[in-house]
């Protein structure tokens, strides 16, 4: 999918948002960029930070600049898919815990910035020392703060840039073989992972009414009155059944609906599904 494409996409799937929800999604991606420039901020003004954190960047290998960036692309993807959660969560999916700590965000952050401007301005990076790259940074930053003041944000002079962002983002970890968005088999998001905690001990017990109710994985019939795991997607399991599974897959065994996972690249494809799937239903409504 084209990136102009994707981005309309995702406009499309937020537009079917209520007016509220809009206006909790608004309320939550300004503060998601206002503590992006904060700190964006904190580490173009101090030489030392900033050096600290060049320093860690090329410390790092590919894979571990990949994850930085996919744990960030996953932290926007929560943002924009707040209230397209499935059907049939009554209330939005427990979170998994993945949270960046301060010194992955600044190196996200200068990593991101580094790789715009080598996009838009590769001279000015090539004809410079390290040591001159942050005022040209800074000078960059400046520029598109004041194009993206948040003035006129229904129209998109803050939303579509957040989104354009994300699909760059989506773009490289699939480059890079962490992402096949389900058309071939070699991608490593597409293996199956595990349920996370906080989603499992989320899942309800319920007691079986009426016979003749099996449980898929046993094979055996859940007696009347007993105790059983109900999904989001209402299938009914043993718990001593489920369990096992849910340590290695986050799909029901019925209809693979799917939850949360504390996997980053699996937790990725799982809110991108949701992201482009409620997109595409809404060109077809």
């Amino acid at each position: 999918m084209k990136e102009e494409t994707t981005t309309t996409t995702i406009m499309a799937a937020l537009s079917t948002l209520t007016p509220p929800q809009l206006s909790d999604l608004t309320h939550s991606i300004f503060s998601d960029i206002h503590h992006r420039h904060h700190r964006l901020s904190a580490l173009l003004t101090s030489p030392t930070l900033f050096s600290l954190t060049l320093h860690h960047l090329h410390s790092l290998s590919l894979p571990q600049k990949t994850l930085l960036i996919a744990r960030n692309l996953l932290s926007s993807l929560r943002h924009l898919t707040l209230h397209l959660h499935p059907k049939p969560y009554s209330s939005p999916p427990p979170i998994p815990s993945n949270t960046l700590k301060q010194k992955d965000l600044d190196a996200i952050l200068l990593l991101l910035l580094l790789c715009e401007t080598r996009q838009h301005n590769p001279e000015s990076l090539e004809t410079e020392s390290p040591a001159e790259w942050r005022g040209i940074l800074s000078k960059l930053v400046s520029d598109t703060m004041l194009r993206n003041s948040g003035i006129g944000f229904y129209n998109g002079s803050v939303l579509i840039p957040y989104i354009e962002m994300v699909t760059r983002c989506w773009r490289f970890v699939g480059e890079m073989g962490y992402c096949c968005d389900h058309n071939n088999g070699d991608g490593k998001m597409g293996r199956e992972v595990a349920a996370s905690a906080a989603a499992v001990v989320a899942l309800p017990s319920v007691e079986v009414r009426g016979g003749g109710v099996e449980c898929v994985i046993c094979k055996e019939e859940m007696r009347e009155g007993r105790d059983v795991c109900e999904f989001p997607c209402e299938h009914l399991f043993h718990w001593i059944c489920i369990l096992p599974w849910l340590r290695k897959r986050n799909t029901c065994p019925c209809c693979r609906f799917e939850l949360p996972t504390d996997d980053v690249f699996g937790e990725i494809q799982r809110l991108w599904d949701v992201l482009i799937k409620v997109g595409n239903r809404s060109f077809d409504v």
